[in-house]
């Protein structure tokens, strides 16, 4: 093997022409899609707008770096927004910062605890919810930007709509969205349309942010304000970032690891703290203009998407400054269709999902629209198709009687999942008073999984014993006798 060769093979996949390409023109169009949005999120949170600007880029930039999932854009978000703005209001800014470095010390906690395998117990249902109520939520943040506007406003929206559909069909060399926003920036900038523009946002920042440690009193004091705040935000954090990691994986049919992430997000989310930034994670509408729009793969795209945006910010602020709002609303909106399940929600679809599935995935959105938390949407969600679950097995639980010809005994066949679902009706599937004075209860089609369960059996035999009669349990599997064996009579039967 030649020494080309074999440098080829240890050279990263960015390295090729291609990619780099694909990854360096998806990180500027990300980069681009991020300044409006960190500035609306820092409105939010009560800061200013640099901080949120300083916030995506040292997001960004850290998590490409320990981050679980390639081509995942993180930064400031609205979410953390909403859970830290009252501290800022009540406390101030320094406060604030201080929440955002113990969050991410929550995170790093709750990481290394694998709270990244608990993805696996979210259903489908749940993250068809989420991310329809995302896509709707993104949505609805454009809306105020189409409303009360200019005149011109529309024609440059339609434009930039035309341009990311028709673009592709010429070439995809170019991200369809990058060509968009220049092309209209042009025509505004060249014709003088009065329109409203990324500077009206507000003032971009002309310096790199400095390291430093939060103006608060180091007491306990402090640890009991920002505590309530901190836990809440690095639970909403990982949320959000790991149902998107899931997302992800699922777009680019590749596999990414949920406890490095979630340790990722605690490091970026120090990082972050420690220069003064107002925290963040995942963000999935940025994240879908990487990787669905623009075809990005690696965590060369993420980076540059957090290096770009410092660079925008300070040499390139004028310019960026002129960008039309309705350019970037354009790419957001096309980003909401392209994210937005459709098939779900087909008639034909609909009508073969189970009802339950279908209320699990109504009663998802509706919580996340209703709260604009996504946090409560997926917990909602979750506990939603837990119960919806429970039901259905339970029914499934079903007991059958036999009795001999010499009616000297009964047996009574239980099939099915025993847990607390299904065991709170089996004490009423006995004929207590007519059957005769030796029953067998056969569970050898039955597995017992809760205490709830055992209770329901020791009632059981506490019903027949005070008709002097006597019951024998057979049948029981290995770890159904373990766990009858160490709690039947422990417990306090329904008498």
């Amino acid at each position: 093997m030649s020494v080309r060769t074999r440098l080829r093979s240890f050279r990263p996949s960015w390295l090729s022409p291609k990619v780099l390409r694909t990854e360096v023109l998806a990180g500027l169009v990300v980069a681009l899609a991020l300044i409006p949005e960190a500035i609306s999120f820092s409105i939010i949170a009560g800061v200013d707008p640099a901080i949120g600007l300083f916030a995506s880029f040292t997001m960004a930039v850290t998590i490409a770096l320990v981050g679980g999932r390639s081509a995942m854009i993180s930064a400031a978000t609205g979410a953390v927004a909403l859970v830290i703005a009252p501290l800022n209001r009540q406390h101030g800014f320094g406060y604030l910062v201080a929440a955002v470095i113990l969050a991410g010390a929550f995170q790093i906690v709750l990481g290394a605890m694998g709270v990244g395998r608990l993805m696996r117990f979210i259903p489908r249902s749940v993250m068809v919810g989420f991310v329809n109520s995302l896509a709707i939520l993104v949505f609805m943040a454009q809306v105020p930007q189409l409303w009360n506007v200019p005149w011109a406003v529309y024609p440059l929206f339609a434009a930039g709509l035309a341009l990311m559909v028709l673009f592709p069909k010429i070439t995809t060399a170019v991200p369809a969205p990058l060509v968009s926003i220049a092309i209209l920036t042009v025509i505004t900038v060249a014709a003088g349309i009065a329109v409203p523009t990324v500077g009206d946002k507000g003032a971009l920042p002309s310096s790199l942010p400095v390291p430093g440690l939060p103006d608060v009193p180091f007491t306990l004091d402090t640890l009991a304000t920002i505590a309530p705040y901190a836990f809440a935000m690095a639970l909403v954090g990982l949320m959000e970032s790991l149902m998107t990691a899931q997302l992800v994986d699922e777009i680019t049919d590749t596999r990414s690891s949920k406890t490095r992430e979630a340790v990722g997000q605690g490091i970026a989310n120090i990082v972050t703290g420690f220069f003064g930034g107002m925290g963040g994670c995942a963000m999935i509408g940025q994240t879908m203009i990487n990787v669905k729009v623009s075809g990005a793969r690696t965590r060369l795209s993420t980076f540059l998407a957090g290096a770009f945006l410092m660079v925008l910010c300070i040499v390139f602020g004028p310019v960026v400054s002129d960008i039309p709002m309705a350019a970037l609303v354009a790419v957001m909106v096309l980003v909401c269709f392209a994210t937005f399940d459709w098939h779900s929600v087909a008639p034909r679809t609909l009508k073969r999902m189970p009802k339950g599935e279908i209320t699990v995935m109504v009663v998802t959105v509706a919580c996340v629209v209703t709260t604009h938390n996504l946090a409560v949407g997926v917990v909602t969600g979750s506990i939603t198709a837990m119960v919806v679950f429970a039901k259905r097995v339970a029914r499934l639980a079903d007991v059958t009687a036999v009795t001999d010809p010499d009616g000297g005994q009964v047996v009574y066949a239980v099939t099915g999942q025993l847990f607390f679902a299904s065991s709170n009706e089996l004490v009423g599937r006995f004929d207590y008073a007519g059957d005769p004075d030796r029953v067998v209860i056969d569970l050898s089609a039955a597995h017992i999984w809760d205490a709830s369960s055992v209770a329901a059996l020791d009632a059981i035999e506490h019903r027949y014993a005070q008709r002097g009669k006597t019951v024998e349990i057979t049948g029981l599997n290995g770890p159904s006798a373990n766990l009858h064996d160490s709690l039947s009579g422990e417990l306090t039967a329904a008498g």
